[in-house]
């Protein structure tokens, strides 16, 4: 019996809009080379990332299935798929149901492709998948001008063809391993990238690709959240209440409608991974608990209405009003240390998520701080926002460090 075939496939797919102008890119590499045996791409108008996710998943294993001149044999091939879509992954190896309806067909149509028993898949950080993502933008880009892709024009593969062998460190495994062979040609495509300057103003700005989103939920209501009653972090850590519940769904609904949504973070408060789990269980998603997501400790002010700490703590609550670095009574978190812990987490999700879509499912106070650190406003704007439950707000981080606040308390879904 001949040896099978060895194959790495890179794929990746991006929606500027998410939905919007959407491609996708798609690289075969020879995993014991390096060498890149086929690449594809294709501008398929407005989709979400998800749907151009998989149909760069459906070309790449196309472009291998176009490489076996007898077409898949019983002894071949073997192919490792390479992604940074967590979903895509994660459906496709079976382990994530697939629920949404855009998602079934291209599923199976992936399926199809190639033997079930021939195929495998690895999730890879997005910065390990930069040949695949460069050809979804050259793509896009191309459809922006109302062309569609061309290989001839393509500079995805940065590393010249005759040098890549002599470019990559040595293989660690057997001839023809897929994750050795290729580390090897991502080593080979990785180059340090400049330092980004933020860019003020209307000037041209370079292609930075796509933003981070963070689509911030606040957590449904609980039984304290009609009575306007201080509940941070330091206190009974209530469930929802079925008024909350329901509007977690109806969250979920329309978050299922969209589309749009890759990755869930949540607080780790109770309100917060209730509301986050209804979504997750929509979306087939997992969540992610962030502790730097939790509400403020609001001490001693802990279950207690406005009027009731204006009553019992006066002149705290002054203090508190007037400077960002008061405290509660009693040892809570002032909003500066609040404001400081928020811009860690966030910083750390930011990297983690270039390019995606996370719902953040959080908190009064976490929501209000990311959208005035994103305006760059004083902390006393805090306290001019108005954050209803189980609200949608939105704000897109990008590569040269600014941020675009693009939506704010948004309570449509829950009409």
């Amino acid at each position: 019996m001949t040896q099978p075939r060895r194959f790495v496939v890179e794929a990746d797919g991006g929606s500027r809009g998410n939905p919007g102008p959407a491609g996708y890119g798609a690289v075969v590499i020879d995993p014991a080379t390096g060498e890149t045996l086929a690449e594809a791409a294709e501008y398929i108008g407005v989709a979400t990332n998800n749907v151009a996710e998989y149909k760069g998943l459906i070309a790449g294993l196309r472009a291998v299935r176009a490489l076996l001149p007898d077409g898949p044999a019983d002894d071949g091939p073997q192919v490792r798929v390479r992604m940074d879509s967590k979903l895509v992954v994660e459906q496709m190896s079976g382990r994530w149901k697939i629920k949404h309806p855009d998602m079934k067909p291209l599923a199976a149509e992936a399926a199809r492709v190639l033997p079930a028993s021939a195929v495998t898949y690895e999730w890879i950080p997005r910065e390990k998948n930069k040949h695949a993502d460069r050809l979804a933008n050259e793509a896009m880009d191309a459809g922006k001008r109302g062309k569609q892709w061309e290989p001839s024009s393509s500079t995805a593969d940065l590393a010249p063809r005759s040098s890549v062998a002599a470019a990559l460190p040595p293989v660690s495994g057997p001839p023809g391993d897929a994750t050795a062979g290729a580390a090897r040609a991502r080593a080979a495509l990785n180059r340090p990238a400049a330092t980004a300057t933020p860019q003020v103003g209307w000037a041209a700005a370079p292609d930075l690709g796509e933003p981070a989103t963070f689509v911030l939920l606040r957590h449904g209501e609980t039984a304290l959240t009609p009575e306007k009653r201080f509940s941070g972090s330091g206190g009974t850590d209530p469930e929802l209440s079925a008024v909350g519940r329901g509007q977690a769904e109806h969250a979920a609904d329309a978050f299922a409608a969209r589309g749009t949504v890759q990755e869930i973070v949540s607080s780790p408060l109770r309100r917060c991974r209730e509301t986050a789990g209804a979504v997750a269980a929509r979306l087939g998603l997992e969540v992610r608990i962030e502790d730097g997501l939790r509400e403020t400790d609001f001490g001693a002010w802990e279950g207690l209405t406005f009027g009731e700490v204006r009553e019992r703590y006066g002149a705290d609550l002054d203090a508190w009003l007037a400077s960002a670095k008061a405290a509660p009574t009693g040892g809570g978190e002032s909003f500066a240390e609040v404001a400081r812990r928020v811009a860690t987490t966030r910083d750390r999700l930011v990297t983690r998520y270039a390019g995606r879509t996370v719902l953040v499912v959080t908190h009064v106070t976490p929501i209000k701080t990311l959208v005035r650190l994103a305006l760059g406003a004083p902390p006393e704007s805090l306290f001019r926002m108005e954050l209803s439950a189980a609200s949608v707000s939105a704000v897109a981080y990008y590569a040269d460090g600014n941020a675009s606040v693009r939506l704010l308390n948004d309570t449509s879904h829950l009409r």
